[in-house]
């Protein structure tokens, strides 16, 4: 990589010129595949055609197809930026040296990918600038795109029409295996990572048979394990209907047709098939990763148990109250009774009515009984279980329990849904109105910088640099909830 004002680094399709930035060189906007449009629209990422001028990489592309989040309530409101033009693409952030010998080495490198319910997000917002995580721990930081909704996870298979999200990511893993070195990265030391969605991608793409011998380590945020790769059957009665939504049904060229649909209606109508699809306790989007499919060949429990994830090291964590961001805001929810909201959780896991009755001993009421209790369906029981199967098989494993609260918690959020990302990534100031952060105080930008060096230097070493982080013990007796032992959780306030 040429190191100036205005770095430029070499890719195998052209040369692209970044920025610096405090010391740090950022590319945006470098596209990993071509454009999905046309008859790249629903196909396998392709290749990026080279180019011969110099392209410009200061600004990120822009974001895939897609509607509002429903986690605006929590994270804040985004101005959308998506074009299907020019939207898988990914952001790298490289520390630069004055000193010749420490440029010559090269970085571990991160590759994040975002979360969103496989139905929102881009690695290209400035929630997710890695430019401060770089810095923290002297490493390759990259986020990208991927396509999420109808375009990403449509499932179409004798079209050849499925996973094409986590096609997405694996094209991004094998690019960065490629090119890294080009920007200071080392792609023997690769941890990918992500929150939510980008989470539980992250495992797939750990555990696969393909990408996985790429990976060395893993960090999972917020995943949602109790969310089980989608049925395959499921996913094709949810493409039956999405088709018929269209006024497709019946056509003699389905995919050519659905080519040709404008791309603001097939979002209006994943939105209408959402809203059909929706049940009060149920987080699940109407498209997902598809398990058989590319990038999810089995279970994560059937992999993990297979020892697919052996080796590896792992970081992993939720959030205290996941579930508020979710149900906080839903009047459904609300208007629950006990024997409602018993009847949701015994219908999601077997012990589901005598965990309910538990829990709802304390006098708490329907709402905050279902509202801690999926969050451990959902999240927590499942983060713990891999933990437990990597600790106890010898693999270096930190868990976190994350904890911040606002100070000023009106909607009473608690530590919700993705609220750790501005403190991963130490980007507090991207947020001036996010209800989960709340008003910064002095001590909400040292845990900032502290979160984010400790995952910085995990991605540079296999563990974090803090004193407080321990190995997490798989079986613990100090156990806080959830299948496994926790008192090595560290819980970050």
């Amino acid at each position: 990589m040429n190191m100036l004002n205005r770095p430029i680094a070499d890719t195998e399709s052209g040369n692209v010129q970044g920025v610096l930035e405090d010391g740090i060189a950022a590319f945006r906007g470098v596209p990993y595949a071509a454009s999905p449009v046309g008859d790249l629209r629903f196909a396998a990422p392709q290749p990026h055609p080279k180019w011969t001028e110099l392209r410009d990489a200061s600004r990120p592309g822009p974001s895939v197809p897609q509607s509002a989040s429903r986690l605006e309530a929590v994270m804040g409101r985004r101005t959308p930026d998506w074009d299907e033009d020019g939207s898988l693409t990914l952001n790298i952030w490289t520390p630069q040296h004055a000193d010749k010998a420490s440029e010559a080495r090269p970085r571990p490198v991160l590759i994040w990918f975002h979360g969103g319910g496989f139905s929102s997000g881009s690695g290209g917002w400035d929630w997710y600038d890695g430019r401060n995580l770089a810095a923290a721990g002297d490493i390759v930081v990259v986020t990208a795109n991927y396509r999420i909704g109808p375009l990403g996870y449509l499932y179409l298979p004798e079209l050849g029409v499925e996973n094409l999200g986590a096609q997405d990511q694996g094209a991004v893993l094998d690019w960065v295996a490629r090119n890294i070195a080009g920007f200071g990265g080392d792609p023997e030391q690769i941890t990918v990572g992500g929150q939510s969605a980008g989470a539980f991608s992250s495992l797939y793409l750990a555990a696969s048979p393909t990408t996985g011998p790429m990976v060395k380590r893993v960090i999972m945020q917020s995943a949602p394990f109790g969310l089980v790769a989608q049925d395959p059957d499921e996913a094709a009665e949810h493409a039956r209907r999405f088709v018929d939504v269209l006024g497709l049904t019946g056509s003699l060229d389905v995919l050519g047709a659905l080519r040709a649909v404008p791309a603001e209606q097939l979002l209006s109508a994943y939105g209408r098939l959402a809203g059909e699809l929706s049940r009060p306790g149920d987080v699940a989007p109407p498209m997902y990763p598809v398990l058989g499919g590319p990038g999810m060949p089995a279970a994560w429990e059937q992999a993990v148990a297979d020892g697919r994830f052996d080796g590896k090291q792992i970081l992993a964590g939720t959030t205290k109250n996941e579930m508020t961001a979710f149900f906080g805001f839903d009047p459904r929810i609300s208007a629950l009774s006990d024997d409602q909201a018993r009847a949701i959780v015994a219908g999601q896991v077997a012990d589901g009515a005598e965990r309910y009755d538990r829990i709802a001993s304390h006098g708490a009421a329907p709402r905050e009984v279902l509202t801690e209790l999926v969050t451990e369906i959902v999240f927590r029981d499942g983060t713990l279980a891999i933990a437990d199967h990597q600790a106890a098989a010898g693999f270096d494993t930190y868990v976190y329990e994350f904890d911040y609260t606002p100070i000023d918690d009106p909607a009473y959020l608690g530590s919700t849904h993705c609220a750790e990302l501005p403190f991963f990534f130490n980007t507090i100031d991207t947020y001036p109105d996010s209800p989960m952060l709340g008003r910064p105080t002095t001590a909400t930008r040292e845990l900032a910088a502290k979160f984010s060096h400790a995952a910085a230097t995990f991605v540079a070493t296999g563990r974090p640099a803090d004193s407080d982080w321990r190995r997490y013990e798989s079986g613990d007796p100090g156990d806080s909830g959830g299948s496994g032992g926790s008192s090595t959780v560290r819980h970050l306030i």
